[in-house]
Formats: C-alpha cells, sequence, structure tokens
C-alpha cells in the first residue's frame, strides 16, 4: 500500500472513531467520553456509560453510525484557547484532564500548551489534531466488532471504561475479507482449542497468569524441548539449571533492577536479605561463567537452560499462554571474544532455522532492534559502542540472507538485537526468537578470561532466545496447527479403535507393539459405533487411526485413518510403524 494510501485509509478509521462517538452522544447523551485512537485494520473508543451497555446495543450504536453517515456531514477543526476548552468540555472529566496536561506542556497530541485543536462533526466536538476525511461520506465500510473493559490510561488504579472496537476498510469486499478473517482467527483461538484439547487450564485459585499444563499439554512442551535440547547439544551448547528466585542485589550489578522493576515481583525477605523471583536467567548464567578462571580456550562459552521466569504482566494484558507471568524461556548465553561473534550468530541463526522448520514456520522476517539515541535513560553504554554494535548485527542480517525491517528504540537497555517475526497460517505476525548482542554487561559485572597474549580481557555475550518462551510458542503452535499438530508434536499419535468388543484382544497386542516402540498411543474401548469412535478422535485431532475388525484380526494387519479422512486398508503393523517413525524423526 502507497504512504498515501495508508495516510486516506489513517483518516478514514480515524473519522469513524469520531463517527462511533457521535452515535453514542445521540444515544446515550450522559456518557463520559475519553479518547478514540486508530489502530491496527480499524479504531476504538473509550466511554464511560452511565448504565452498562448490554450485549444487543453494540447492534445498536452501528445502526445509528450508518444512520449519521448517509448524512452530509463536514469535519471541521478549530484552535482555542485552553480556556475556552475548559468551558467547552466542561462535563467530560476525562477531557479536562488531558487539557490539563496540555497546559502543562505534558502532551502535545491534542494541542500546544497554549492552545488546543478540536473537531467538529454535527452536534459532536472532540479533542483532536486529525487527520480526518472532508465529511461522514468519504467513509468506507465499517462494522462494530467487540466491547471490552479497559483502564483509563491503562493504569489499574484508575476507573474501568468500555472500549468498543470497531474495524473500517474502504470497500465492501475487503470487509469482507477481513471479518472472515476475524472467524477463522475465533476458530484458532489457542484458548479455546486449549480447553477443547484438554491442553492447558488458568485457574484463579492457582492465580492469574499462571498456566497449569494438563498431560497432553505437558506432552507438548516436553517434545519441543526434547528436540531444542538435541540440535543444541549437536551445536555444543552445554546445559545448566538454575533457582526461581535470587538475591536482589545481583539484578542491581546487571542494571535489571533498574530498568525492569515495573515487571518484577516485589523483593521477599530471607535470613535478613531481599530475594526476589527471577525475571530472567542472565545473571544466573554469567555467576556459572564467573565462578571459575576462564581462558581464551574455554571461548566459545555457550551455557543453556529453559528456566521459568516470573514477570508481574498487567491483569488487562493476560492472554491465555500467549502473556502469562510464569514463562519458560529457552534462554542460552554465549560468551566469547570479538573475533567469534559472526560465527556464533551464525551459529545461532541456523539453530532457529532449524526449530522453524520443524515448526512448518516458513514464512519469516527479522526485525534489527536499535537504541533511540533520544531516550538515553533507557539505555546503557555509549553511543560508539552502541553504533559499533548495531553495524555488526546489521552486517550479520546481510550476511546471512535474512529479510530485515530496522526499529529504532525496541533494543534491550544493553544492547541491539535481531527479533524473529514469524508469520502463522493466517499469514499473522508473531515476534519469537532473539538474538541479543552485549557489549557491555561483561565489563560491568568483570566477567573475564585470559587471551593468548596473556592479558585479561572481557568476553562478548551473546543472548540468544531459541523461540523466545516456550508458553507463547505453544499459544502460536495450538493457533498455526489449529489444534492439528504434526505427527511428533501431537498429544496422542494413534488412536486405536477397535470395531467391536471382540477385536479388544487384537487391539491390545497393537497397543502394546506400538507402545513398546514409544509411540503415544491411546485404545478407544467405548461401546460406541465406530463411526462414532472415528468422529471422536478426529474431533480430538489425532493424525492416526488404527480401524481393527475381523479381516484386521485375521490377517493381522491393520486399516489406517487418517484425521482429514484417508483410509489405507490392510498394511503391515510393522509398515506403517516405520511410516509414523519416519515422520517423527524428519519432522514432517
Amino acid at each position: 500500500m502507497k504512504k498515501q494510501e495508508d495516510k486516506n485509509l489513517f483518516a478514514m478509521r480515524h473519522s469513524t472513531a469520531h463517527l462511533l462517538a457521535y452515535a453514542v452522544q445521540k444515544l446515550y447523551p450522559t456518557t463520559k467520553f475519553a479518547i478514540g485512537p486508530v489502530i491496527e485494520n480499524g479504531f476504538y473508543y473509550d466511554f464511560e456509560f452511565e448504565e452498562s451497555l448490554k450485549g444487543e446495543e453494540i447492534k445498536k450504536i452501528e445502526k445509528e453510525m450508518k444512520k449519521l453517515k448517509n448524512k452530509d456531514v463536514s469535519f471541521e477543526q478549530s484552535w482555542i484557547s485552553i480556556e475556552e476548552a475548559k468551558k467547552l468540555f466542561k462535563n467530560q472529566p476525562y477531557k479536562l484532564e488531558i487539557i490539563e496536561e496540555i497546559k502543562k506542556g505534558e502532551r502535545e497530541d491534542f494541542g500546544q500548551k497554549d492552545k488546543v485543536s478540536i473537531y467538529k462533526c454535527g452536534e459532536f466536538v472532540d479533542l483532536c489534531k486529525g487527520p480526518h476525511v472532508k465529511s461522514f461520506r468519504e467513509i468506507g465500510e465499517f462494522k462494530l466488532i467487540k466491547t471490552a473493559g479497559a483502564y483509563w490510561k491503562g493504569d489499574e488504579k484508575n476507573k474501568m471504561l468500555t472500549r468498543i472496537y470497531g474495524v473500517a476498510f474502504k470497500t465492501k469486499d475487503e470487509l469482507k475479507e477481513y471479518l472472515n478473517f476475524l472467524e477463522e482467527a475465533k476458530l484458532r483461538d489457542h484458548r479455546k482449542l486449549g480447553k477443547e484439547l484438554d491442553l492447558f487450564i488458568i485457574n484463579p485459585s492457582i492465580g492469574k497468569g499462571l498456566p497449569l499444563l494438563t498431560p497432553k499439554g505437558a506432552v507438548i512442551r516436553n517434545e519441543i524441548l526434547k528436540y531444542e535440547e538435541k540440535i543444541e547439544r549437536e551445536a555444543g551448547f552445554m546445559p545448566v539449571w538454575t533457582p526461581h528466585i535470587a538475591s536482589v542485589e545481583i539484578y542491581k550489578q546487571t542494571g535489571h533492577f533498574q530498568h525492569y522493576s515495573d515487571v518484577m515481583y516485589a523483593p521477599f525477605g530471607i535470613d535478613g536479605e531481599d530475594y526476589v523471583l527471577k525475571p530472567m536467567n542472565c545473571p544466573h548464567h554469567y555467576m556459572i561463567y564467573k565462578s571459575r578462571p576462564r581462558s581464551y580456550k574455554d571461548l566459545p562459552f555457550r551455557l543453556t537452560e529453559p528456566g521459568t521466569c516470573y514477570r508481574y504482566e498487567k491483569t488487562g494484558e493476560l492472554s491465555g499462554l500467549l502473556r502469562v507471568r510464569a514463562l519458560t524461556i529457552d534462554d542460552s548465553h554465549i560468551l566469547m571474544t570479538e573475533n567469534q561473534i559472526e560465527d556464533e550468530f551464525k551459529l545461532c541463526i541456523g539453530l532457529i532455522r532449524k526449530m522453524f522448520k520443524a515448526f512448518q514456520l516458513n514464512d519469516y522476517y527479522v526485525r534489527l532492534s536499535l537504541a533511540d539515541p533520544s531516550d538515553a535513560v533507557k539505555y546503557i553504554a555509549d553511543d560508539a559502542t552502541w553504533k559499533k554494535a548495531g553495524e555488526i548485527l546489521e552486517k550479520i542480517i546481510k550476511d546471512n540472507g535474512l529479510d530485515y525491517v530496522k526499529a529504532k528504540g525496541e533494543a534491550s537497555f544493553y544492547g541491539p538485537k535481531i527479533d524473529f517475526i514469524v508469520q502463522d497460517a493466517l499469514k499473522r505476525d508473531w515476534q519469537m526468537s532473539t538474538l541479543q548482542l552485549d557489549l557491555f554487561m561483561a565489563k560491568r559485572l568483570n566477567l573475564t578470561y585470559v587471551d593468548k597474549d596473556g592479558k585479561t580481557k572481557h568476553p562478548v555475550i551473546l543472548h540468544r532466545g531459541l523461540t523466545g518462551s516456550i508458553e507463547r510458542t505453544m499459544a502460536i503452535l495450538i493457533e498455526h496447527f489449529k489444534g492439528a499438530f504434526p505427527v511428533w508434536l501431537a498429544p496422542v499419535q494413534i488412536k486405536i479403535i477397535p470395531i467391536g468388543e471382540d477385536q479388544l484382544e487384537y487391539a491390545n497386542k497393537v497397543y502394546q507393539q506400538l507402545f513398546s516402540q514409544g509411540f503415544r498411543i491411546e485404545v478407544d474401548k467405548e461401546s460406541e459405533t465406530m463411526q462414532k469412535k472415528i468422529r471422536k478422535a478426529q474431533k480430538e485431532k489425532v493424525p492416526y487411526m488404527i480401524i481393527l475388525g475381523k479381516q484386521e484380526e485375521k490377517d493381522k494387519t491393520v486399516s489406517i485413518r487418517t484425521r482429514d479422512g484417508k483410509q489405507e486398508n490392510g498394511i503391515s503393523l510393522e509398515k506403517f510403524a516405520e511410516r509414523v517413525r519416519k515422520q517423527v524423526e524428519e519432522k514432517n
């Protein structure tokens, strides 16, 4: 989409947010208005209603919007003084709060310290700097899709408002296509599928954001970690284990406490010392490195651990397995010399590519996340170090043939990073793996090695998250595969379905043979029809069903049915087992 088209679409969506607010004002005159920005594919507006909206009222609001859209109402901008603005919005507390912030010079998105911008459309007036279309007639196709609770300014201490979301496009076909996409996304929602397939639960008795994996969910997690362990071992990584808590002092030394304290759980006392639940694994790994003298011959020094960390995410941001408070980071820290940087990044990029191939995530690009020089407080190290690190990463990206974009201000506080963004089956972007270059932390913690010239030097550190977090990865894969996992990840790989009770004995023999070979397998012993058992297995998204009747028992063979309905009769158990084993090994 061209930049001019982007601007026009933005203006249209922004105008639709005002149209929404206008409709709400006409239907519910006592409503208090907060803000209504443009978001991806649409817009939202936050309101404080006198009474809670009922389910059907969103349709009523949409109908009123369409009625108003047909009128030739223009958008008219004016600049007025702070005092005029206060009088105009005297009954709107959220607008008055914004006006006060403009007066203090704390924000310019609605004004310029001594004056504010307003837009009028019909009887509705709002604080706004635009842009907007000329009139309602230029607004395209839209639909209100949902409501949600939202704290004013995102702060849980503030009042809970009602947020109404809408989508807007230029044409009916574009809107229809996007609404179809939303329906498919609902069917793939990992929270819905996680419950239906019995993969995980989040129980209020345990706590918000603290997922519990069921036996089937644990299989997926363990298979991911098993594969990671295999490819890491082949690449020369050394597994370690570290505790879930640490002294708060180490996080002060690293700078994490100063930069991440808002997501760290509050310190608690043990024997007169302050400890915290670990929010990341980095300091623990550094102390393993520091525990004995190191030589250049020890480098690169590759430590790896799927360590569970704890972060206080806001309640409104928690989302199934995508955003949790207990997350298992498949972390590695590589301590190395400067001339090893490119080789170690290449090694890690190779691991990530293997992982994505196994996950069938074939479309991805990387984001080169750099510091924002205007925000010096957010980052440590000097400008020269940041410039050098950024140039090194950009060269690595180009040398490894990766498609990339740059993102200023997205770096970690200690260094720039390469974030891998994957696209799932619905072409949605998800951030997963990350490679971070740290030219500073070793100096800060006095991590050293003796070089070949006998001099003491500081190693360079590569922070590597192979997938990011296991919980988030599971959520992405549930939605990507729509719960129909490839054989190597499927919680139950094979379901044996005896046609009648007379075949139960043969079914148990088949089960024992396959179970002894390491396959995850179940026998459906229920007294139900074969078709009902097949439908149940398909609903559970089991990759293979073995159908056993009198003929199979007589011939000592099996008939195979896949979850998508393909069937093959009378094949040997050995041939079938070899086929499935190959699929598991090759991650097909």
